[in-house]
């Protein structure tokens, strides 16, 4: 019998349980986070602290800037939709009064407005101008009338008091073919010293005087001046029997879109349908200067950022710069043992994106909280009569914010990465005999 031994397995074979994983050495990141975990007391600590503070703050400003912004336009566009539609279309016509010619419902435009592109919805309404009545004041108004088919969802964020009328065939509480409840501005109440429920008398100026008794049912505020001053919302059915005119007849379409970036686009569609006596006009034509001034928050934000993203990337040299000159002798010491710049370059270029990391949320913290507390509590005030608002509105827009993160994070790595080529000038002899 011959003995034979057994193959010899290797140790890991043995042992199943001790079997580990090899893994590469990530050299770079290995050496910076032992640069991260310095004594807090240290030079290098407190200079990370004032990098993670510097990101933060930025990010932060650049969030309430965003979120500032985006809310005056919307606030701004929300005011503007609340009487004027996104395309007005009137009979063609060089008055410019309030008086407007018919304009039949019986069109192909008003018929098959759904076929055209982007559209959302459309609505018939008229215009008529006269002079309101108390005892005791006198004041000029415009009195809109709406039909049935008013779209009544943005207006609802303007109401203050009171509640929003129907004017539908049904409603008929002062004659048998109109209504007379109407809404008022509360610049119009504060004027006129009427409330909800009061009364008051409405004078139409046209071959005679045809005066009207109105009852307010509810107050509204836009804070668009224009708006505000003179306009009254009633029943169309009232000043289709003033005018004299018909239950097809009416003064315009007010049209709006499913997305206002692509207004163009629909207006197009509209002036391909509408006829030669038809005029369609869009709401940033009527209120040019207000879309100029949004404008110009668009450009002026843009530069805002680019200012507070370039300091932020000063910040992060800056620093960065510093805790090389700290560690000019460990730079030193690498090269002579044979590290390539491209290491060197890579281990910092760790420690700054790691506070760069670091501050991300910080800023983040910070900007969304301050934005919330306004949003919730509104503790800025603005004046209305400079301002459409009595307070800074705030937009959230989630991406948005993941986006200026992302940017911050790439930008900041991008001047981080050039930076570091100051190491490639650092020689090794003068490295280790430099004395802080």
């Amino acid at each position: 019998m011959v003995f034979r031994p057994a193959p010899i397995r290797p140790a890991n074979e043995q042992f199943p349980k001790f079997k580990r994983a090899h893994r590469p050495l990530n050299v770079p990141y290995f050496i910076a986070r032992r640069i991260r975990h310095t004594p807090t007391s240290s030079f290098s600590s407190t200079v990370t602290r004032v990098g993670i503070a510097s990101i933060a703050i930025g990010l932060a400003v650049i969030l309430i800037a965003f979120a500032v912004l985006f809310g005056f336009k919307q606030a701004i566009q929300q005011k503007i939709f609340v009487f004027g539609a996104h395309i007005t279309v009137s009979k063609f016509s060089l008055n410019n009064s309030y008086e407007e010619p018919p304009l039949p419902l019986r069109t192909p435009l008003y018929g098959q407005a759904r076929s055209i592109g982007g559209l959302r919805h459309i609505q018939a309404v008229a215009t008529k101008a006269g002079m309101l009545k108390t005892p005791d004041e006198l004041s000029g108004a415009v009195l809109k009338g709406v039909g049935r088919d008013y779209d009544w969802d943005l207006f609802r964020s303007a109401l203050v008091a009171g509640s929003i009328p129907r004017f539908d065939r049904d409603t008929s509480d002062c004659s048998p073919d109109y209504s007379c409840r109407v809404l008022i501005s509360k610049r119009i109440s504060d004027r006129m010293q009427l409330g909800v429920g009061q009364d008051v008398v409405m004078y139409f100026i046209g071959n005679t005087l045809r005066p009207r008794r109105l009852n307010v049912v509810g107050i509204y505020e836009t804070g668009l001046e224009e708006v505000d001053n003179v306009m009254v919302i009633g029943d169309l059915r009232l000043i289709q029997r003033i005018n004299n005119w018909g239950p097809d007849s009416v003064g315009s379409y007010e049209i709006f879109v499913n997305d206002f970036d692509k207004l163009n686009d629909t207006y197009g569609g509209v002036r391909k349908m509408a006829s030669a006596d038809m005029r369609p006009v869009r709401v940033t034509d009527t209120y040019r200067p207000l879309f100029d001034w949004m404008l110009l928050l668009d450009q002026n934000t843009a530069i805002f950022m680019a200012l507070i993203l370039f300091v932020a990337g000063f910040n992060m040299v800056a620093i960065l710069l510093v805790l090389m000159m700290e560690r000019t002798p460990m730079i030193g010491l690498f090269k002579a043992f044979g590290s390539t710049d491209n290491l060197i370059r890579r281990v910092f270029w760790h420690v700054g994106l790691n506070i760069v990391v670091r501050g991300l949320p910080l800023g983040n913290l910070i900007g969304i909280g301050l934005c919330a507390l306004q949003y919730y509590f509104r503790v800025i005030p603005l004046d209305p009569r400079n301002y459409y608002m009595n307070t800074v509105p705030i937009a959230w827009d989630i991406p948005v914010i993941v986006l200026v993160n992302v940017a911050t994070i790439a930008m900041i790595g991008l001047v981080l990465w050039l930076s570091t080529l100051i190491i490639t000038r650092i020689e090794p002899v003068k490295a280790l005999v430099f004395k802080k």
